[in-house]
């Protein structure tokens, strides 16, 4: 794969990848949950249901694993295979977070790697194009947070 202009400086890089994986899934699918899970389509979730899913952030040693599981993206311990595994540094997924990069700009210059099943990877794909930003304001997260 090729390196992002910019990665995580070696000794951040050692840090972070001391930290257990499982409370980081946590907290990512926490994150995702809040953004997503009430935005995907029924047949999208549908074809995600019990898909096992691997993001490793690569400059970071990262890795967030989790599940479609009772309407919502649950944290696993997924020690074998993922069904499908996105591969990238922290710049480059900040950059497709933020849409300043397509996914597809950064496959092809081997900066985003995608691992498993193919059809998974594209309703992914395609499923994060297709979602309107904003996906979440600091005011709506207050919102679903708050007591009422």
């Amino acid at each position: 794969m090729k390196k992002a202009p910019f990665l995580l400086p070696q000794p951040i890089s050692r840090l972070l990848s001391r930290l257990p994986a499982y409370p980081g899934s946590l907290l990512f699918v926490t994150g995702l949950n809040l953004a997503l899970s009430q935005r995907l389509a029924s047949d999208v979730t549908q074809m995600l249901a019990h898909k096992k899913l691997r993001l490793q952030v690569t400059d970071a040693h990262w890795t967030f694993d989790f599940i479609w599981l009772n309407g919502r993206f649950t944290a696993c311990q997924n020690k074998g295979a993922a069904d499908l595994t996105i591969s990238a540094s922290a710049y480059d997924f900040v950059l497709m977070a933020r849409r300043q990069e397509d996914p597809d700009t950064l496959f092809f210059s081997r900066r985003l790697a995608m691992e498993g099943d193919t059809e998974l990877g594209l309703l992914v794909k395609n499923t994060i194009d297709a979602i309107e930003l904003p996906v979440f304001s600091l005011a709506q997260l207050r919102a679903r947070l708050t007591p009422h």
